[in-house]
């Protein structure tokens, strides 16, 4: 009775100096004294006991929920003390953070970890609808994130966590992303991207990473983990896609930043990965390749690839690496293509097994590499395998014969109906408006998460890892 008094005591205190000072936290439509009407779930209630749903965040303790009612929250919520907390919506559809394209970030969990974020929508941000940053055991479910400015959810150098059950949509960037993390420990799984530049982006992330049974649809390319020294932790590695359905992501009228503009028009394409698993997904319907792995030539660059015998290197052991300046012979310019101090990340030891890809134009499975550089790398040197696939157009022809998954080539004719890669390269799209992110499509009304209003916080200790072997080819969706 004594923590309720000082609850009600503190968001009343809250509500009349907003009040005298002119401004509310929010334009919320409901209260509550309970979180059912009964009381039966002792949360911090939001707005009835605190304004603002960053009061209530601030006065959390450990292992508290906070309890948001339905309404529109003009705010930018940052999480940055207390670890263990709950952060739920009543109605997923309802409860609405509107960053006005003036705020940053919907919620952002910096340095915080087993922070779970549940069951509302974030919109109308300059960066994104929900930001995960330094914490580990984080968890993002029944989440939409729409129309903001970056990306829609976003984990960067956080480990341990779960994004499910969620959309993200219309962002430049990906409506879903895991960064700068090895071994990541993370599940995707649930979700539905459409309208971003990028579905799914995993810049240098991987390691008991699984992005699963969910839906990239109609964004300009739809899974993307690539390498590259721009960020830490290099390169991009082991990372499991399976059962996904990835489909019409040839997506030219809304937002894309440049590496989108140069994915533009591939299902699952892997720039400069290596050791992935790509199996058992629906991929259709692509004016480039259904699955393709290319390199990512990277300009500017702030390193060169490790070699092999570094891949396993967890990103704890080079976070604070002073790396040296580029050996001049190391990078190089390409007249007409690549700008000076470029280098080049090759997809290598990707695995790409039991898929059905149909509809490309340019070919359902496609690998190449160029050697821009004079080092002697060849397709066939990367070391990837291609088994039990169905699809119509390779790149190279017979690319499963030429190197299976299992048993020995029975082709080496590699040169035999080749990528044009470097056509592909000159090609990227034309760049959008900077703001075209804002007028990207409504989503309709979305999944709610069971037993809101009452469910108690539990600590979240990380992700529940897919059965992958039980994992089909999904169906086709129907239309």
């Amino acid at each position: 009775m004594q923590r309720r008094t000082r609850l009600l005591l503190l968001g009343l205190t809250a509500v009349i100096a907003l009040t005298a000072a002119g401004c509310g936290g929010s334009d919320s439509t409901a209260s509550g004294d309970g979180a059912d009407g009964s009381g039966s779930l002792d949360a911090l209630q939001v707005p009835s006991e605190f304004p603002t749903i960053q009061a209530a965040v601030t006065a959390a303790k450990e292992g508290d929920v906070v309890l948001i009612a339905p309404g529109v929250y003009n705010e930018a919520v940052d999480v940055t003390t207390t670890p263990n907390i709950t952060i739920r919506g009543e109605d997923r559809n309802t409860v609405i953070l509107d960053g006005q394209f003036t705020l940053e970030n919907g919620i952002r969990i910096l340095d915080t970890d087993g922070v779970v974020v549940e069951n509302m929508t974030a919109r109308n941000y300059t960066s994104n609808g929900f930001f995960w940053t330094g914490s580990d055991n984080y968890r993002g479910s029944y989440l939409t994130a729409y129309r903001n400015g970056d990306y829609g959810i976003y984990a960067f150098d956080a480990y341990h966590g779960q994004l499910d059950h969620s959309l993200g949509s219309g962002s430049p960037d990906a409506g879903f992303y895991i960064g700068e993390c090895f071994p990541c420990d993370a599940v995707v799984t649930d979700v539905v991207s459409e309208y971003n530049g990028l579905g799914y982006s995993g810049t240098n992330s991987g390691g008991d990473l699984f992005i699963v049974n969910s839906t990239f649809r109609n964004n300009r390319a739809g899974i993307v983990p690539n390498s590259g020294a721009y960020e830490l932790c290099y390169p991009e590695r082991e990372s499991t896609i399976v059962g996904n359905i990835v489909h019409d992501n040839n997506y030219t009228d809304g937002p894309g930043i440049d590496v989108s503009l140069l994915a533009q028009g591939n299902g699952v394409l892997v720039p400069g990965g290596v050791r992935n698993t790509i199996e058992r997904n629906l991929v259709f319907n692509h004016d480039r390749t259904g699955i393709g792995l290319v390199p990512f030539p990277e300009e500017d660059a702030n390193d060169v690839p490790p070699p092999k015998e570094q891949w396993d290197t967890p990103c704890s052991e080079v976070r604070d690496r002073v790396v040296p300046p580029i050996p001049a012979d190391q990078c190089k310019e390409v007249p007409g293509l690549l700008k000076a101090c470029a280098v080049l990340w090759n997809p290598f030891e990707n695995r790409v097994q039991g898929n059905v890809v149909e509809n490309s134009k340019v070919a359902d499975i496609a690998v190449a590499t160029a050697d821009l550089f004079g080092t002697g790398v060849d397709t066939k040197s990367l070391g990837n395998c291609f088994s039990d696939n169905t699809f119509t157009v390779s790149a190279p022809a017979d690319v499963e014969a030429l190197a299976p998954c299992n048993g020995t080539p029975t082709s080496d004719a590699w040169t035999t109906g080749e990528l044009d890669l470097l056509g592909l390269l000159g090609q990227p799209a034309e760049k959008p408006p900077k703001d075209s992110y804002k007028t990207t499509p409504e989503p309709g009304p979305q999944e709610n998460m069971p037993s809101a209003t009452t469910a108690p916080h539990v600590k979240f200790e990380g992700p529940t890892k897919p059965d992958v072997a039980a994992i089909s080819v999904p169906a086709k969706p129907a239309g």
